[in-house]
């Protein structure tokens, strides 16, 4: 049945600058592979003389299971990645009940994108929502126990909808029907009887199906030809499976198969798709509190992570490729560049942040290959929600770790006392003698790498992080710490 939805000195700088966006692209590998996970790819055979050197490609998308977002990221996917191959025909192996209207109507739109030639394979069953989806098709084929039909609409819970709004719902229904079958045989009627019990379904002299009763059909009533002309009433042709399929259909042209495999990828779009907001939100955090603190650590491991899963449930989804991933990694190194190695250049991080949200926007868009970007408001409209609500998400963790976290035991050891202490260590000192750092106020020191702007200071043998406001200090230069901060201490030049 057709369902109706419910929805860090100078050394650590360099390391950290390349470390990050390096790290990053390393996780999202999976997105860059050249051939698709979960593909099997048969070997376009030699051509022979006289046959054309580029061979006629054909994909193969499953759709098992009840109809919902995992179908429609698997279809969707498959479809884009056809479109980029130059796949001559799609053929869809169709095994499902039925599912929910709105994935439904979102495939049978891709479908329509598609400019090649469409099949459904009718393997076994079509119910409901798939024999809308199959409607949608150039051609239908039949397994023979194939069996198609019952589309009426129910509710997400399975119960009859109220008399009035199936009404208006079927009446819908029909008219997508008739938009979609043009030019299709008797198709447009079928599909009508499919969804309207009150509708009798009568060519010439024969009544197919009386008032009463949905219609379904099997693989063989579906091959019967009616009228005159006679047609077939809605297949193409029956096959044993997709293969016999494809040799009788394309056969003469020795086609190239893909086929798509689905998996568990596709369910687990669905999760983390939902939660993205979240991810976004906290890679982001985690990101500025990386940059924020000395050295390479957890917090940067974090956020890559956060949002390299984000562009992975995309990118299962069917909704993205690999670049918006390669564009965000640029968008960081140019972060990491100002921040520590160019200070002041504004222009420069200005330019990463614009790539790196652009890319988590671009990575959330529906985006078709050969066809013009519009920006429109259905395209971009959820994408800039989701980076919306992932910038909010940050700043409002962001506000309440700094007004609850700072004055207790937790914050200085996870930020400035476990910061310093490597560096401490490595000059003599133990990491306990830097619980009070407030004791440091108007102590003088001496620049121990260059802060441009962060790097380390020395006082009484000891290295601290410190951090310049103003432009930047060469080491040897003495400098007198002026404050602290929770993440390094503030110094200035030492009057002489």
């Amino acid at each position: 049945m057709l369902a109706l939805p419910a929805s860090r000195g100078m050394h650590g700088n360099l390391m950290r600058a390349w470390l990050l966006p390096l790290l990053g692209l390393w996780l999202l590998s999976p997105l860059l592979g050249s051939e698709p996970t979960g593909v099997a790819v048969t070997s376009a055979p030699t051509p022979e003389p006289g046959v054309a050197a580029q061979p006629f490609r054909v994909q193969v998308i499953p759709v098992r299971g009840p109809i919902g977002s995992a179908v429609l990221y698997l279809v969707r996917r498959g479809l884009k990645e056809a479109i980029e191959q130059k796949a001559d025909a799609v053929v869809l192996d169709m095994k499902t009940p039925g599912g929910e209207l709105d994935s439904t109507f979102s495939i049978m739109e891709a479908i329509a994108r598609f400019p090649g030639t469409t099949i459904t394979y009718v393997n076994s069953e079509a119910m409901s929502a798939g024999a809308f989806i199959s409607a949608t098709t150039n051609e239908i084929w039949f397994s023979p126990e194939g069996i198609i039909g019952a589309a009426a609409p129910v509710s997400a819970g399975g119960q009859d909808v109220e008399a009035t709004m199936k009404l208006k719902i079927v009446s819908y229904l029909k008219a997508r029907v008739r938009a979609m079958s043009e030019g299709k045989g008797y198709r447009g009627e079928v599909i009508s009887a499919m969804i309207d019990a009150d509708k009798e379904l009568k060519i010439g002299d024969d009544v197919i199906k009386g008032k009463g009763e949905l219609l379904s059909l099997t693989a063989g009533e579906a091959a019967k030809f009616y009228g005159d002309p006679p047609r077939s009433l809605l297949s193409a042709g029956t096959a044993k499976n997709v293969d016999e399929l494809i040799a009788r259909r394309f056969g003469p042209t020795r086609p190239v198969v893909t086929t798509l495999a689905m998996t568990w990828s596709e369910a687990f779009a669905v999760w983390l798709n939902s939660i993205s907001p979240i991810l976004i939100g906290l890679g982001m955090l985690a990101l500025f509190i990386e940059f924020k603190t000395p050295g390479f650590g957890i917090f940067g491991i974090v956020g890559i992570v956060c949002l390299a899963v984000v562009f992975l449930g995309n990118y299962a989804a069917g909704l993205s490729g690999h670049e918006p991933a390669l564009i965000f990694g640029l968008g960081l190194i140019l972060v990491a560049l100002e921040l520590f190695l160019f200070p002041g250049v504004v222009l420069v991080a200005l330019a990463g942040v614009v790539l790196m949200f652009g890319s988590l926007v671009w990575s959330m868009a529906d985006i078709w290959p050969n066809e013009p970007v519009v920006f429109s408001h259905t395209l971009f409209l959820q994408p800039l929600l989701n980076v919306g609500l992932g910038l909010l998400i940050a700043v409002t963790l962001g506000l309440l770790l700094v007004r609850f976290i700072p004055h207790g035991w937790l914050w200085d050891r996870m930020i400035l006392s476990s910061a310093v202490s490597r560096s401490a260590q490595a000059a003599g000192g133990a990491p306990e003698s830097l619980a009070d750092t407030n004791g440091l106020i108007g102590r003088r020191g001496v620049v121990a790498t260059a802060l441009r702007p962060s790097g380390q200071v020395e006082i009484d043998g000891v290295r601290y992080e410190a951090r310049v406001e103003v432009g930047a200090l060469d080491a040897g230069t003495a400098v007198t710490v002026a404050r602290r901060t929770d993440f390094a201490l503030i110094v200035v030049r030492a009057a002489t």
